[in-house]
């Protein structure tokens, strides 16, 4: 025992692990006043590429604007045609309403089809035939032979396959482009628009002064080079479907009883109809007071046409308004803002400066208005139903804008350009006061920092 006794009082010195651990218990008794621990690195998320580097994204895009910028300029070319060679307001009416009567009749179908079909063939087929009809108008008025008929169904044609196009690109934004970066996304595709409509016209109208046929030439080279943009995207464009498609009647029904499920969409959607129905009586309202005030035809073009420039503007910034305000907040603003620059019209039809400045506002509201629509309908729809919410809304939209100025036109009769702008200015507060107090503007239909299933 005397021995075991010994070594257990031995010299911590001449036993080497007694050492170490006395070592150790010192380390963890200074612990926390000396020393750093030491945390294991978790690996750092996988960085997402700027939009300028997604290739996919960029063939997208360019290739609708390319698309886009065709259709804005054949849409004043086909009037202007038909009024040149045949001298009759009438005839151009016709071959205008031919071109836009699509966006009323093809939304519905066209949605359903888009989600039933593959978005790239859909494009591609679009385009094509967007080429081929353009290139038959081309051969129509070099032979001579302009028959009101032909030109009757090239415009509704081509109406139709910018529909199926719009709308299967629309729907195909998300698959190719991160959904924290779908603001800035749609962001670009909103200015893309803006600038193809304010680029599109005085083309156009250009090219048909230097020859009938040039700019359907031009539309046709353009539509092909679209065409060949889709070609060089490697990604897929939709999600696999799970079911196959059902009959074509019922997935147009169960678009619209999704929509009508959607409490938050159908008031953003109201709120753009009575919205559009108030520019289109404003647009003529401002034509009309600007011509009782002896103006001229080019001081109301200009006036029109800075209401576009603000609209890019707006939508360049859309992406920056997103980040920083909830959904609901953009919504009930731009309407209020609207409702705060309508009402000074009135004074203003007399003053086509201060009129350009208050139409160029509008325009900047409508922009950022626009970007936060395009957010909400592919974050709320999933993708199999996003090319059908994107017919709806184009419906609701478009036939708002078709009604406006037949209303308008009443109302001028009636009241004159100051008391309609008065009026509508006054739809428009109520308008706002009804969003405002809308059960369906409480709660957005998704959480804002996320993208839904």
């Amino acid at each position: 025992m005397s021995g075991t006794a010994r070594r257990t009082a031995a010299d911590p010195a001449e036993v080497p692990w007694l050492v170490a651990e006395e070592e150790r218990a010192t380390e963890r008794a200074t612990e926390g006043r000396d020393t750093v621990t030491m945390v294991e690195p978790r690996p750092a998320a996988p960085e997402v590429p700027p939009l300028r580097r997604n290739r996919d994204f960029r063939l997208l895009w360019g290739g609708a604007g390319l698309s886009l910028l065709a259709g804005r300029a054949t849409a004043v070319a086909y009037p202007l045609t038909v009024l040149w060679v045949t001298g009759s307001p009438a005839d151009a009416g016709l071959v205008g309403t031919a071109l836009l009567l699509p966006q009323l009749v093809m939304q519905l179908p066209g949605g359903a089809l888009v989600d039933r079909w593959d978005r790239r063939r859909v494009m591609v087929a679009a385009g094509l035939g967007q080429t081929l009809v353009a290139g038959l108008v081309v051969a129509l008025l070099v032979s001579g032979h302009t028959w009101l008929w032909a030109l009757l169904v090239a415009a509704f044609a081509e109406g139709a396959l910018g529909v199926l196009h719009q709308l299967a690109e629309r729907a195909a934004v998300p698959s190719v482009v991160p959904a924290e970066q779908l603001p800035a996304a749609l962001t670009g595709n909103e200015a893309r628009t803006r600038g193809a409509a304010i680029a599109g016209q005085p083309l156009g109208s250009g090219l048909v002064g230097l020859a009938a046929a040039l700019p359907y030439a031009a539309a046709a080279v353009a539509q092909l080079a679209s065409v060949l943009c889709l070609f060089g995207i490697k990604g897929k464009l939709q999600q696999q479907r799970a079911a196959p498609p059902a009959r074509l009647g019922t997935e147009i029904r169960e678009g619209l009883v999704w929509m009508w499920r959607q409490p938050f969409l159908r008031a953003v959607m109201t709120a753009v109809a009575v919205t559009n129905v108030l520019f289109q009586g404003l647009n003529l309202a401002v034509m009309s007071g600007i011509q009782d005030n002896h103006g001229t035809q080019f001081e109301a073009g200009l006036v029109l046409s800075l209401s576009g420039a603000g609209g890019l503007v707006g939508a360049l910034t859309g992406g920056w308004w997103q980040r920083r305000l909830r959904l609901r907040t953009l919504v009930l603003g731009g309407l209020l803002a609207w409702t705060a620059l309508m009402a000074p019209v009135a004074a203003a039809l007399h003053t086509p400066v201060l009129l350009g400045a208050l139409f160029a506002a509008s325009g900047y509201v409508g922009g950022v208005f626009n970007v936060a629509g395009g957010v909400l309908l592919v974050r709320a729809a999933p993708d199999r139903m996003r090319g059908r919410a994107n017919s709806l809304a184009n419906l609701v939209g478009s036939g708002a804008m078709a009604a406006g100025p037949v209303a308008a036109g009443f109302l001028l009769e009636a009241t004159g350009a100051v008391r309609s702008v008065l009026a509508l200015s006054a739809v428009m507060a109520l308008t706002a006061l009804c969003a405002l107090l809308s059960p369906g503007l409480r709660k957005a239909p998704y959480p804002e920092s996320e993208s839904p299933a």
